[in-house]
């Protein structure tokens, strides 16, 4: 057989491949053609190097399920990775498990049968692994897999895989995680993006946190997860299904034996004004629930009848279930008049309860909408500073009743809610005024959630509603104290944290040092104060995805002051130039690199830079699942930016329809955004770590960091200079993993590696 290496790498090149925690290779039976499927001796096929060759080509095993269990004990982390392959042809094959594992790693168990014996894998150290690579890089020309150079190796081969069958692998390791200042960082080998054109049909990812020092907060860097967090427990869960995963899962959990844990983390390097990240989390503080205050607010027009007034009913009744003894609580429902339940906020007994559900239960719905005197009734109500307040307001359409005047209505509820309670708005359908309702919870310091065609309101309102029904910590204030100046902190208005909630909070800063952060805010009605000692770091790369998502946050509430306040250039230059040096593509901008002088191109919003296929798909997908017309559906995907940002020229100004509430959904979780999850895969944009690269005309990916009058460094690709580099300077290779043309800036010298 071949050596695997050369066919791992061929295989890289040529053929899709599973690449996710490990894969398996194998090479194609004798006379079988990779393209054609035609079985004959001395076949002739291209490989990824665009050569001809006659020697049997290889394939990567698919994927019937890959599922990874990782246990986290004070620190020690186990991982179980469970993966079955599958064999499609028709004779029994011989294939080659290969698994980059984590820095100081050890295997602690690998199994796997053929004919009744128990297979022996082998672990390579980081010297004899970086050799295989490099070796598998140099000969069949696959730049992907420096990315896994430093990296031990663990590879064994397996045989036989019957035909048509299948091949189940369990590998366990143990590692000790990495910790700083309170914090542990946990990282899988999860990055498939540049190895399979394939989606991975299953892929879950679940963690299990125990920690005798209560943890405070669980933050998942590149992945949106499923969070539940206890005092000395926490359990985080990545969960999808046929997609291509292109990060690593990174998770960072901290731990304090304070009420309330905070914890800094900073991104700085070339003497410019760093970015931070900061988590705050009370974990679980032993006290009982804070008593709250809340009022539901109705809408039951007529355009509510049917199912949506049933599902917002039986909604607004697993609140009440829901409510604490000692919560005072209203319920207003509205059409053409305003009706309620009490005249006043009545005390969650038992019997008030049973007497609300009835209540609800009685509910009709006719007429037409008055927003204004139904708020203005609710905010009036919640009058005691010492609670904390809250509502909870449904609608589905415009006003039509009394005040309809969105300006005066944002007037009138704001000068009205004095004692600033919090409004959290559902917006329900695509005829609900976006804008009124963003306003309606930004003035309130709440958020917005849409309810789309053919979603549940009762399962939207429902999950909400589970997160906020405990709060912990409310009317939060935080102070910097000493020489390091914070600055354009996201979100701007601070919101309230409830029981098992974090809050995460994004900001740069100037000077560094030692500094003193104070915390106030109201834990069981009684203000309370904590303060903290952080270091605000000189130089610290570590951290590379808070820039980005600092810059998403902030794109964001740019957008809103577009949509609320109208375009001008200000905002509109503002939001380009942040897109350009984070490879955001927004609205107003996407980019090119002009090969002929090698700067950036930019183009308009009506540029459209996707494939019409994948456009097509997107836009079937909003029709069919989300419920929209194919052609709403299709102007709305046209102007989608790679990172899922809308664009549309004058859309993002619409107050109504279904690009509205697109661009409002949109601007809203990028406002919310705390991991890279949020972000999707684009062809003419790559992030390597803390640099943005650029498709050039030509092929060659570009540094954004680049300027034309820069000194280039030749390199010619996999020549001995190139591979003496990459020894030299070993963190080059993250860089140069991106292909293998292209021009990369590192430590103020610029290369241009030449394929």
């Amino acid at each position: 057989m071949k050596s695997i290496f050369l066919v791992t790498v061929f295989l890289l090149g040529m053929v899709g491949c599973v690449f996710a925690d490990g894969f398996m290779v194998a090479e194609y039976p004798t006379g079988y053609h990779p393209i054609s499927g035609l079985i004959g001796s001395g076949v002739n096929w291209h490989s990824s190097s665009g050569t001809v060759s006659t020697e049997r080509p290889v394939t990567a095993l698919s994927v019937k399920y890959h599922k990874v269990r990782v246990e986290i004990d004070n620190g020690i982390a186990t991982t179980y990775v469970d993966e079955v392959f599958l064999n499609d042809f028709d004779v029994d094959i011989e294939g080659e498990y290969i698994f980059p594992l984590p820095e100081e790693a050890t295997v602690k168990s690998f199994a796997i049968y053929a004919d009744g014996k128990k297979i022996e894998g082998q672990v390579m150290g980081k010297d004899a692994a970086r050799a295989t690579y490099e070796d598998m890089v140099r000969k069949m020309r696959e730049p992907a897999l420096l990315e896994y150079v430093g990296k031990n190796l663990f590879r064994t081969k397996v045989y036989p895989i019957p035909a048509h069958g299948q091949k189940r692998i369990e590998l366990v390791y143990q590692q000790v995680l990495k910790y700083d200042s309170g914090m542990y960082t946990y990282e899988y080998p999860l990055d498939t993006e540049r190895f399979s054109p394939k989606p991975v049909k299953d892929v879950v990812v679940a963690t299990t946190i125990n920690s005798n020092i209560p943890i405070k907060s669980v933050y998942s860097v590149n992945q949106q997860i499923g969070l539940k967090l206890e005092k000395n427990r926490a359990v985080a869960t990545y969960e999808e299904h046929d997609v291509k995963p292109d990060k690593n899962y990174i998770l960072r959990y901290t731990v304090s034996e304070k009420d309330v844990g905070l914890n800094l983390l900073t991104y700085r390097k070339d003497n410019q004004d760093g970015y931070f990240m900061l988590l705050v989390s009370p974990g679980e503080i032993e006290t009982k629930p804070i008593d709250k205050d809340i009022i539901f607010v109705l809408d039951t027009s007529g355009s509510m009848q049917g199912e949506k007034i049933k599902q917002a009913k039986e909604a607004i009744k697993f609140c009440i279930n829901g409510l604490n003894q000692g919560d005072r609580f209203n319920i207003i429902d509205f059409s053409t008049n305003v009706n309620c339940f009490d005249s006043a906020l009545i005390t969650a007994t038992p019997l008030k309860v049973q007497e609300a559900l009835d209540y609800v239960n009685q509910i009709k719905s006719a007429g037409g909408t008055n927003i204004n005197e139904a708020l203005l009734m609710a905010v009036r109500m919640l009058n005691d500073p010492d609670r904390p307040r809250m509502v909870i307001f449904l609608t589905d359409g415009e006003p039509t009743e009394g005040v309809t005047d969105i300006k005066n209505i944002l007037i009138n509820v704001n000068e009205s809610n004095s004692f600033r309670s919090r409004i959290f708005v559902f917006g329900v359908g695509d005829d609900v005024n976006t804008k009124l309702l963003d306003k309606l919870a930004q003035g309130g310091r709440g958020l917005t959630e849409y309810v789309l065609p053919n979603e549940s309101i009762e399962s939207k309102v429902s999950t909400f509603y589970k997160k906020v029904a405990e709060p912990v910590l409310s009317d939060i204030r935080l102070t910097f104290i000493g020489q390091v100046k914070a600055k354009e902190l996201y979100p701007t208005d601070l919101p309230d944290i409830f029981k098992g909630s974090q809050l995460v909070l994004f900001g740069r800063y100037e000077n560094s040092g030692p500094e003193r952060i104070t915390l106030r805010g109201r834990v069981n009605g009684q203000e309370k104060e904590y303060a903290y000692e952080v270091n605000f770091a000189v130089n610290d790369a570590s951290h590379d995805s808070i820039p980005r998502l600092w810059a998403t946050r902030k794109i964001g509430y740019l957008m809103s002051e577009i949509r609320f306040n109208g375009e001008n250039q200000k905002l509109k230059s503002e939001i380009e130039s942040l897109g350009k040096e984070f490879g955001i593509i927004t609205e107003y901008t996407s980019f090119i690199i002009d090969a002929k002088n090698t700067t950036s191109v930019h183009r308009n919003s009506n540029s459209t830079w996707g494939s019409l296929r994948d456009i097509d798909s997107r836009a079937d997908y909003y029709a069919s699942v989300k419920g929209y017309s194919r052609g709403v559906s299709r102007i709305a995907t046209l102007s989608m930016g790679a990172e899922g940002i809308y664009a549309g020229g004058g859309s993002v100004l619409a107050d109504t329809g279904a690009q509205a509430v697109l661009f409002a959904k949109n601007i809203g979780n990028m406002q919310a955004l705390e991991s890279l999850g949020g972000f999707k895969a684009d062809l003419k944009v790559k992030h390597i770590a803390d640099k943005v690269f650029y498709i050039r005309e030509d092929g060659a990916w570009v540094d954004s960091a680049f300027k034309k009058e820069m000194k280039i460094i030749e390199v010619k690709y996999l020549s001995p200079e190139y591979l003496t580099l990459l020894r030299t300077i070993p963190e080059l290779a993250k860089y140069f993993s991106i292909g293998s043309h292209l021009i990369v800036v590192f430590q103020g010298k610029c290369y241009y590696v030449k394929g």
